[in-house]
């Protein structure tokens, strides 16, 4: 049976640039087709119906027809607008956070239902989560184990032994953990046993249990330093929105960072 020259699915809207006068390419994370981009003719114009289904952090049905470089959109119905999101400035930015790392840690068409659950649920959770800090740092961890990079936080990743609970550190190049011994002839991150303790929480709980934890802001910076500098190493590039989230952490203005 030939394959139908239309389709729809849904989608959370994670990323968009111009093209031509009038039209973007979208790129949309959906639930069984994977990151998929497509064109949106006509959509940066003022009448456009389109437009409003088709923003940032938008959950959406969307109809496309298929083409022989990118499919077109040519139907839309906004499922889920995230309006809070979109209207509050730090919540603007904690969840363009996620959906650039979805972007950016997953290739086209290659189906991951669950890392497409995890960003639905955690923009969902991400409106009225007080703990959101604890929030990135689950989805992060997730992420990282639903893309391939789970990291080892039991066992030392050049010995293999079970780690001690003392001041342990984390190597990015190794994916892991280091046992003290081993720790001396590599280059890594010291890890207290408290940050330890949390990483694996946050790796192997529910977040039911992970969102109760209350952070020190010692605990809070070694846990971000971390996991920042794992990411940043396994994409060879920095993570834009970072810089945005920090800017309205400080007080500061995106264009007094750097």
């Amino acid at each position: 049976m030939p394959e139908s020259h239309t389709y729809q699915t849904e989608a959370i809207i994670i990323k968009k640039i111009k093209l031509g006068e009038a039209d973007r390419i979208i790129t949309l994370s959906t639930p069984h087709l994977g990151k998929i981009r497509a064109v949106a003719k006509g959509v940066r114009r003022p009448k456009s119906r389109l437009s409003g289904h088709l923003e940032l952090l938008t959950y959406s049905k969307v109809d496309l027809a298929r083409g022989r470089n990118l499919d077109t959109i040519i139907g839309s119905q906004t499922i889920n607008g995230f309006l809070p999101l979109k209207t509050d400035l730090d919540l603007s930015a904690a969840a363009l956070y996620l959906t650039e790392l979805v972007d950016q840690f997953t290739v086209e068409n290659a189906d991951n239902f669950p890392l497409f659950q995890l960003l639905l649920d955690t923009l969902e959770k991400l409106e009225n989560e007080e703990n959101r800090e604890m929030l990135i740092h689950y989805f992060e961890m997730h992420l990282l184990s639903l893309t391939g990079y789970r990291p080892e936080l039991m066992h030392c990743v050049a010995c293999k032994n079970p780690l001690e609970p003392v001041v342990n550190a984390f190597s990015i190049s190794s994916g892991g953990m280091l046992c003290s011994t081993c720790t001396l002839t590599r280059f890594c991150y010291p890890i207290s046993v408290n940050t330890l303790k949390i990483l694996r929480l946050l790796q192997s709980d529910d977040y039911a249990t992970v969102r109760r934890i209350k952070l020190t802001p010692e605990l809070a910076e070694e846990l971000t330093t971390v996991l920042r500098n794992y990411i940043r190493y396994l994409l060879e590039q920095e993570v834009k929105s970072v810089n945005f989230m920090d800017s309205l952490k400080h007080g500061t203005s995106p264009a007094e960072i750097g």
